[in-house]
């Protein structure tokens, strides 16, 4: 197949070979580059860590010093990339898929690889899947934008390299395909489900190749809970509500209280808060590994739980809004294990043997606060099953993630912390129904490639020319001092018969073959009427004609 019958078929918002193949190449490029990250993290910690992200046997002193360290590298590769490409992460992602197509600049890529490897060896409370998700993003977008594919396919490019990071990252394909359908997307269509699911599978097996078939959280198991248990789930699903409002608007008090100070300051203080912390509790360090451990080794230690929950919170409130460069799932997840077991504690009451449910308590407290911070309720669920490997599991945590989310979302005024950075900093991720609705079609997939151009020909031509050839569309192109002007040629009906075939000239605006018809509404809506024409190198390579009429009849276009 040529590249340019490749182009067509992508225009067109339907399940193809061609976008199944796309999904598991934009997957496969997608999880390469975060398995080389993942390696050169891992790499750098083995130089000073007995076990990755484990902080706990590094000397006091280097907790302290590191991520201070830490700072100072962030701000010099900022530095070198320039300061205002350091927007990254899951918010500035999402952003660029609503509003951008996906496409994702290289040098914030390039500064989301450096910062996040430092940040994430440096100690820091955020997660990889932040780094993990840009990273994925760009890969796979990278890879549209140079076989110069329709918008369409590389918006589609990016989930897929999305789900291929969360995949790799926690080695929970099917979670990872539903945080795009319900974080990212928020639509679920077929002709986006499969190639995403492809390259979420991609994702989750080139990892396995690399690291193994266990995942980090691989201790975490289920134990089956008896039914008495399922109404204090309710209560415990509403404190973890209460506890990730309170977590969304201390981070969002943070991001407005450091407003006023620069970059590196902001990174500077952050370093050396995680490293006041992290000299006292080395626990509360890294991206929650560390925590997640303590609790399956020590779970009736109320007062070292109570005090990692805290340490925790404040480092990933800091770390988070003062900009460091990572993921905020990560720590969600160790602050659930963390908040899970310690609200088991008080079945002991009526339990001998409580600390057998600390793990289960541990999958469940992940779940419900995942699905609330988010505002994520089935990528939590589909989280926590992967996790657990038992199917067991589903009941209870719908009895934690529903009233975590409705106790968040309707009684707490809390929203998706995604959500409420991007509205922060500005970045828009809303667009109107319709324009959604067009741009999952590429102009490729609508156009009318039969048409004639003339240059420099007198009107009497253009009506002899259309009274022979009626069904194909004449463009009339003109030399000015700017280049190269064109208008569509169409008989004028508003002249009687008796007066002549008179013919009307349109002018028209170019828009490239990899624009959606989204791009076409926003040209022609004004005047309700007209036309484009398509170019593929340049303006001058005119490919094809979309008109208002052809546009009209795909909005009005019946569907299922």
């Amino acid at each position: 197949m040529s590249i340019k019958s490749l182009r067509h078929e992508l225009a067109h918002p339907r399940t193809s070979v061609q976008r199944c193949l796309l999904g598991i190449v934009g997957g496969c490029s997608a999880a390469l580059l975060i398995i080389i990250f993942r390696l050169t993290l891992e790499g750098i910690q083995s130089f000073y860590l007995t076990h990755s992200d484990n902080f706990t046997t590094l000397a006091p002193e280097l907790r302290f010093i590191l991520p201070i360290v830490g700072a100072l590298v962030i701000l010099f590769f900022a530095y070198l990339t320039r300061f205002h490409h350091y927007r990254m992460g899951i918010p500035f992602v999402i952003h660029r898929v609503k509003q951008h197509y996906g496409h994702i600049p290289w040098r914030s890529s390039l500064n989301q690889f450096i910062g996040g490897i430092v940040a994430l060896a440096s100690g820091f409370s955020v997660g990889r899947e932040g780094p993990s998700v840009h990273l994925g993003a760009a890969g796979s977008s990278f890879l549209g934008q140079w076989l110069k594919l329709p918008y369409n396919s590389i918006r589609i490019l990016a989930g897929c390299g999305i789900a291929a990071g969360i995949s790799a990252s926690f080695n929970t394909p099917f979670a990872a395909v539903i945080f795009v359908m319900e974080v990212v997307l928020r639509e679920y269509k077929i002709h986006l489900f499969i190639p995403v699911m492809l390259a979420a599978a991609c994702g989750s097996m080139l990892t396995r190749l690399v690291f193994g078939e266990f995942h980090e959280m691989d201790f975490l198991r289920f134990t089956t809970l008896n039914h008495w248990i399922y109404l204090y789930l309710v209560l415990f699903g509403i404190a973890l509500g209460g506890i990730a409002s309170l977590f969304n608007s201390q981070l969002m008090r943070i991001i407005l209280l450091f407003r006023p100070l620069g970059m590196a300051s902001r990174l500077l203080i952050a370093g050396v808060v995680t490293g006041a912390i992290g000299y006292l509790l080395p626990e509360a360090m890294g991206s929650g590994i560390s925590a997640i451990n303590v609790v399956m080794s020590s779970p009736e230690n109320l007062s070292l739980l109570l005090a990692i929950l805290l340490g925790k919170f404040a480092l990933t409130i800091i770390a988070i809004g003062l900009g460091v460069p990572g993921g905020i799932i990560g720590p969600i997840f160790g602050l659930g294990v963390l908040v899970g077991a310690i609200l088991v504690m008080p079945l002991g009451v009526f339990i001998d043997n409580i600390h057998d449910y600390t793990s289960s308590f541990a999958l469940l407290g992940m779940a419900g606060l995942m699905a609330a911070i988010l505002s994520a309720p089935l990528a939590a669920l589909s989280a926590v099953m992967e996790l657990s490997f038992n199917p067991q599991v589903i009941l209870p945590a719908i009895l934690v993630i529903v009233p975590a989310y409705v106790t968040s979302t309707q009684f707490l005024g809390n929203s998706s912390i995604f959500i409420r950075q991007m509205q922060y900093q500005k970045l828009a991720y809303k667009v109107s129904s319709v324009t959604e609705d067009l741009q999952k079609t590429g102009v490729l997939a609508v156009m009318n490639a039969d048409l004639k151009i003339f240059h420099d020909v007198p009107d009497t031509f253009y009506t002899q020319y259309i009274n022979q050839s009626s069904n194909q569309l004449v463009v009339q192109a003109q030399d000015f001092e700017i280049g190269q002007q064109y208008a569509l040629v169409e008989p004028n009906l508003a002249i009687a018969p008796h007066q002549g075939h008179a013919v009307k000239f349109t002018s028209m605006q170019g828009v490239p073959h990899q624009a959606t018809l989204a791009e076409v509404y926003q040209i022609l809506q004004g005047n309700r009427s007209g036309a484009v024409y398509v170019y593929e190198h340049t303006p001058d390579d005119i490919v094809g004609i979309v008109t208002w009429e052809v546009l009209r009849n795909h909005l009005h276009r019946e569907q299922y």
